[in-house]
């Protein structure tokens, strides 16, 4: 996950600030946007919970994993944003633990939607070996094999960090940036290999699921069609994450043609990398499915009706069963 436009940028960064109305308006754009998206999701998270015929397949799990990922990687995107208005500096140790968890939850977006079309190929291609091959056990054992496989590059950095720099560097303050914490690794030609090959795999397994799925979708089959529009969406979101490993270049671009702008620039690139693919998967994956949409709306009507009340009580609606709730005098 490349954090920087590069070092001389960087440094402009370092001298040049925001002003108060600035840097306020900023935040609570941030932070609105930040609870908003939030919110959507904790609400699919709880309609997960809620109903049977979520939590047992495979399909669902994979797809609630992803978003309560975006959820942890967008909590701690707004939260490392606001620290660096309010203190400006943190201790280096608890940076560190930020970013690792931001650059591990980073990773696992890509490697999830790579698992999620090929449980829609299986579905589609080899529907009498579906309930076989993608059980909830095993689906839950994928999961466990996305973060030890997403935790290895990050992991490399650190322990390189442990080896590079002596016990005090732990201990003094600094922005938290990742070129300011793992130096060694940031400036190597090597260091984005590990993100290349993640975004290597993860797109030949798009590209095969999706010409497997085209085909099958010419038996005119609705559920075939749906998946290959669904492996469509999963490489729109994939291009939304790939932003930024050239966000560098994106700004460098931008502040070439505006040269006095550098921090509405870093503003602009903060809000399309880090915050607007978090807000694609509820929509694409959560409010498009039927069947989640349908218990989604019944859960957001209930509410709704919880708040309000009519002369003879409010009737609620939620799979099947009926609720009456008590006038409120």
């Amino acid at each position: 996950m490349n954090f920087s436009a590069g070092e001389s940028n960087f440094t402009v960064v370092l001298m040049e600030r925001d002003t108060f109305e600035t840097a306020l308006t900023k935040n609570i754009i941030v932070v609105a946007l930040c609870l908003s998206i939030n919110y959507i999701n904790s609400t699919l998270v709880h309609t997960f919970t809620k109903h049977q015929v979520f939590n047992t397949n495979p399909r669902y799990i994979l797809f609630i994993h992803l978003v309560v990922n975006d959820m942890l990687q967008l909590t701690l995107a707004c939260l490392l944003h606001v620290l660096s208005y309010i203190v400006y500096t943190l201790n280096v140790s608890f940076c560190c633990l930020l970013l690792v968890f931001l650059i591990f939850t980073t990773f696992n977006t890509p490697v999830n939607l790579a698992t999620m079309a090929i449980e829609r190929y299986i579905a589609v291609c080899l529907p009498l070996r579906h309930a076989q091959i993608c059980t909830v056990r095993r689906t839950y054992m994928v999961i466990g094999l996305m973060w030890a496989v997403s935790a290895i590059p990050i992991l490399k950095e650190v322990f390189t960090l442990l080896a590079t720099e002596p016990f005090s560097f732990f201990k003094t303050r600094i922005f938290c940036w990742r070129e300011n914490v793992f130096k060694s690794t940031t400036t190597s030609v090597n260091q984005y290999i590990p993100h290349y090959i993640f975004l290597a795999l993860v797109w030949l397994s798009l590209l095969y699921t999706y010409l497997s799925i085209m085909f099958a979708a010419r038996a005119a089959s609705g559920d075939a069609r749906k998946a290959r529009n669904t492996i469509l969406l999963h490489g729109l979101q994939l291009l939304l994450c790939m932003i930024s490993y050239v966000r560098s270049a994106l700004e460098g671009g931008l502040l070439y043609l505006f040269p006095t702008k550098l921090l509405e620039i870093r503003f602009f690139s903060y809000v399309i990398v880090q915050i607007i693919p978090r807000f694609v998967s509820p929509i694409v994956y959560g409010l498009r499915d039927q069947t989640f949409r349908k218990h989604l709306k019944g859960y957001l009507l209930c509410r709704v009706n919880a708040s309000t009340y009519t002369q003879n009580g409010t009737l609620c609606n939620i799979s099947g069963k009926r609720t009456r709730l008590a006038r409120r005098d």
